[in-house]
C-alpha cells in the first residue's frame, strides 16, 4: 500500500467510526446503567488493529476519531471521558491482539470492560476519590457484553476484508 492509499484507508476508517458514534448517539437505549452505550466506533478500532500494519496507526484512527466527536458536540467533558476509555481500552487490546492468544471476541471484550475503567478513573479524579468504582459491578459486565457483540461483528467482516497492507 503505498503513501497515498494508507492515508485515504486511514481517512475511510476515521470516517466509519465517527459517523458510527453519531449515529450511536441517536439511539434510546434503555440499559440499566445510566451512560453506557454500545460503543459502535469500538468496531471500526478493533478492524483497524487487525488490517493496520502498525499499532499506531490504529491509534491515529481512535484519536482522530475522539478528537473529531468531541469538536462536532461533545466538547471537552466527552473528550477526557473518551480520551481516558479509549486510550486505557486500546492498550489492552493492542497487547492482547500482539499476544496472539485471543481472538477478537475476547480482544473487544476487554476493550469494552477497560474502556469503563478509564472511564471510572478519570471521574474518580475529578471528584477526588474512588466512591465511583461503585459503579463498576454494572458497567463492567455492559462493557463485556458489548464488546462480545462487536468482537463478533468484527469477526464476520474481517473475513471479508482482503487486507492489502
Amino acid at each position: 500500500m503505498n503513501p497515498t492509499q494508507k492515508i485515504v484507508y486511514l481517512a475511510l476508517l476515521t470516517g466509519q467510526s465517527l459517523a458510527l458514534f453519531l449515529l450511536e448517539g441517536l439511539i434510546p437505549l434503555p440499559f440499566l446503567a445510566p451512560g453506557a452505550k454500545l460503543g459502535l466506533a469500538n468496531l471500526i478500532t478493533l478492524i483497524a488493529l487487525y488490517t493496520l500494519p502498525r499499532w499506531q496507526d490504529a491509534a491515529l484512527v481512535l484519536f482522530l476519531r475522539i478528537l473529531l466527536a468531541s469538536l462536532f458536540g461533545g466538547g471537552p467533558t466527552i473528550l477526557l471521558y473518551s480520551l481516558s476509555g479509549g486510550v486505557l481500552s486500546f492498550a489492552a487490546m493492542a497487547l492482547l491482539k500482539k499476544s496472539g492468544r485471543f481472538t477478537p471476541l475476547g480482544i473487544s471484550s476487554a476493550g469494552g470492560f477497560f474502556h469503563h475503567i478509564g472511564q471510572l478513573l478519570a471521574a474518580s479524579f475529578i471528584i477526588g476519590g474512588p466512591q465511583l468504582f461503585a459503579y463498576l459491578p454494572i458497567l463492567g459486565p455492559c462493557g463485556l457484553l458489548t464488546g462480545f457483540l462487536l468482537g463478533g461483528t468484527a469477526s464476520k467482516i474481517l473475513v471479508h476484508i482482503k487486507i492489502v497492507v
